[in-house]
């Protein structure tokens, strides 16, 4: 069965199947008919790092699938007592058709998959990839506006940091869409992630210190990653200097879409969140079907 690790590892009609199979899942939640696609599969959580969106979306995708989730925290399992991730893997492997990896440190999810005998899915790894979030995203950029090709999309925050900015890059790339990047010089996209974008899909790229909302079809915003951060002060200071007002956002375009990958602090005014151009909730349960068309392509390798 296929694992899903990063979103160099397939291409675009790979990602078409996610979607067109993501839309069927989301049309039979709507009719509410109970599915049992992966009835006796047992979908197990493998979280070392804080989740909540990520973790509960993949409960609810197996559950809806008719799969059992459970879940592991680090916190509370034997890695407190100096278990090994590898020991843990191979244990977890007998206990479970599909395992669900989010880990601090990039590369875990994949070092998991040569251990693993089931599908392993990087639910998030460091500052590295998440690629089941830029699927969402894609799904979500693909339902608000009809396509993707020839859009203006802004990525905005923290990009040195977001992983889930590095996967969204490539698939936006991928797809044809126009990408401006803005962020503060420290928090800059890596130029590894753009050259790569450029080289694979031509991508146009643009990158500023500034938002410049004029022609905006999309703008996607993240929060600063202090955990990732060696100085706890300097993440304060790029937080507090990295804000959108309330003001620059009611002067944006009407039909300009705002995501967030969720969880937003004080990066976005809160006030913001009752505005028609505000889709990141709307995206946050885009995750569901999304994920359910993940688990059963894993699962069941189709």
């Amino acid at each position: 069965m296929p694992d899903l690790l990063s979103v160099y590892d397939f291409d675009k009609r790979d990602a078409d199947a996610y979607l067109s199979e993501a839309a069927k899942m989301e049309a039979l939640l709507a009719k509410g008919r109970p599915l049992r696609t992966l009835s006796g599969k047992i979908v197990a959580n493998l979280f070392f790092e804080a989740s909540t969106r990520t973790n509960f979306s993949f409960q609810s995708a197996a559950a809806r699938l008719g799969a059992t989730p459970i879940v592991f925290y680090s916190d509370k399992s034997s890695a407190q007592k100096g278990e090994s991730f590898s020991d843990t893997i191979q244990m977890m492997d007998g206990y479970a058709d599909c395992l669900v990896i989010r880990h601090p440190e990039p590369g875990m999810p994949s070092l998991a998959a040569e251990i693993a005998g089931h599908p392993v899915i990087n639910a998030g790894d460091g500052g590295n990839q998440h690629p089941t979030q830029a699927l969402i995203d894609i799904y979500t950029i693909k339902k608000l506006k009809g396509k993707i090709a020839g859009l203006n999309v802004t990525l905005m925050g923290d990009l040195k940091h977001a992983r889930a900015m590095r996967s969204l890059l490539h698939l936006l790339a991928m797809y044809g869409a126009s990408i401006s990047l803005c962020s503060p010089s420290q928090l800059a996209m890596g130029p590894e992630v753009i050259a790569r974008a450029k080289k694979e899909f031509g991508a146009s790229i643009r990158e500023a210190s500034k938002p410049s909302f004029a022609g905006c079809d999309i703008l996607y915003i993240c929060r600063v990653q202090r955990e990732r951060f060696a100085d706890p002060d300097e993440a304060l200071r790029m937080s507090s200097a990295f804000r959108l007002g309330i003001g620059a956002l009611r002067a944006a375009p009407k039909g300009m879409a705002v995501l967030h990958p969720l969880p937003k602090l004080d990066e976005l005014p809160k006030e913001f969140d009752s505005d028609a151009r505000a889709k990141y909730f709307e995206q946050a349960k885009n995750a569901v079907p999304v994920r359910m068309a993940i688990l059963k392509r894993c699962c069941l390798g189709k």
